[in-house]
């Protein structure tokens, strides 16, 4: 091939992927919500249990709060054909995964799976490293509309290279696919993968317990919330810091600590992908993770994720920038005992965004205050605010310009 032939050649195929990507565009104007299978269910799935899952989601309030994706994480796959057509295991989807992809569909959801940038997926199955457009044009015949890409069995691939190859193919294939780049933090996607997907992972595995440290990989919520702090500069909409999936409902939490999770993975404009067993779950989990209010913190148009704003220890202060110059403030507790708080807005006045210097919120007007999980009035900023906060929860506040 001559030179000005392969200049041609370039020209195009960028052409064409510079179209393509526009079908890409605004699919997470806010952060994306849904559900995955790993957290609870781990390998233990089938296509039943799926639709199951469907099921409940488009039944129980969870469609009506926002979540739609249904994403079958890793253990799905049983090998590759002599083309090298990736396989479903066909003694947990018989029906085939099109299939399964249409009754996700028919029930107003969309359909997610889970591949990896390396050789194997995290259970040695096969990953799409050498297979990248060929699994991207498989995913698209079946109608998966989301893909986290995970990145173990990588070697010594370079992730953005990696990530951005993936990218490209479901460029091509041609079907817009929201794109999950799950790399754990190790390559600082945060400054990078706001140009090739739409969240990336921003550490460790998630665990269902509130302050621990498992091992090098698998944290409890408080030790990945720690992690979020810096980050907050790089999230907004179409592109979101991901802290992990909720386990909002999992063995490992209490109810108390399940609504504190909820309410900071609000506050940090995180994806809300629930983890547990959302087709049995009881009422009380069920109102957490359907609280319109509370989801409305997490949905705000604006994008922005919170401030650690004070840190008193045990007790921290949150702040989050909302719409109709509105605030959303959590104060945390994340000792066991119960902490009295005695806070006067007015002592404070404003609270600078770090990141931006420039940039300040002031409370020179009166704000309401709205306990949002309560979901009723708690004075205004013209007084000290008086409350106990239970051990291991948050009061989760709503301000609002008096009129």
């Amino acid at each position: 091939m001559n030179k000005s032939i392969r200049a041609l050649v370039i020209t195009f195929f960028g052409f064409f992927l510079t179209v393509e990507a526009q079908k890409f565009k605004d699919l997470a104007p806010t952060p994306p919500m849904g559900w995955n299978s790993l957290n609870y269910f781990k390998c233990d799935f089938n296509e039943q249990l799926i639709r199951e899952v469907a099921d409940a989601m488009s039944s129980n309030g969870m469609k009506e709060a926002g979540y739609e994706y249904i994403i079958i994480d890793d253990c799905w796959q049983a090998g590759r054909d002599e083309q090298g057509t990736i396989i479903p295991d066909p003694d947990k989807f018989p029906s085939g995964m099109k299939a399964l992809a249409d009754y996700i569909h028919s029930k107003g959801l969309k359909f997610g799976l889970y591949s990896d940038a390396g050789t194997k997926t995290c259970k040695g199955l096969p990953g799409s490293r050498g297979y990248e457009y060929q699994d991207a044009r498989t995913y698209a015949a079946w109608g998966v509309d989301f893909l986290k890409y995970d990145w173990c069995h990588h070697s010594t691939q370079d992730a953005r290279a990696s990530y951005t190859l993936m990218r490209d193919a479901l460029y091509a294939a041609g079907r817009p696919v929201l794109f999950s780049i799950c790399e754990w933090g190790e390559n600082e996607p945060w400054l990078w993968a706001p140009k090739v997907g739409h969240m990336w992972r921003t550490g460790h595995d998630i665990k269902d317990c509130f302050n621990c440290d498992l091992n090098t990989s698998s944290q409890g919520v408080m030790k990945i919330l720690d992690q979020q702090v810096d980050l907050r500069k790089y999230a907004g909409p179409d592109a979101w810091n991901d802290p992990d999936m909720l386990e909002v409902g999992n063995p490992g939490l209490t109810l108390s600590e399940s609504r504190a999770h909820f309410s900071l993975w609000c506050m940090l404009a995180a994806p809300l992908i629930a983890g547990n067993d959302i087709i049995h779950m009881s009422d009380e989990i069920r109102e957490i993770l359907t609280h319109e209010a509370v989801i409305a913190i997490d949905q705000d148009p604006l994008g922005i994720q919170a401030i650690k704003w004070l840190d008193y220890g045990d007790l921290e202060i949150w702040f989050k920038p909302l719409q109709n110059d509105e605030y959303a403030v959590c104060f945390l507790n994340r000792s066991e005992a119960p902490r009295k708080i005695d806070f006067d807005f007015n002592q404070w006045g404003r609270v600078f965004d770090p990141e931006n210097d420039w940039k300040k919120y002031t409370f020179d007007l009166t704000y309401q205050l709205l306990n949002l999980w309560e979901e009723k009035l708690i004075g205004d900023t013209r007084s000290p605010l008086r409350a106990t906060i239970p051990g291991h929860d948050v009061l989760l506040i709503k301000m609002s310009k008096i009129p």
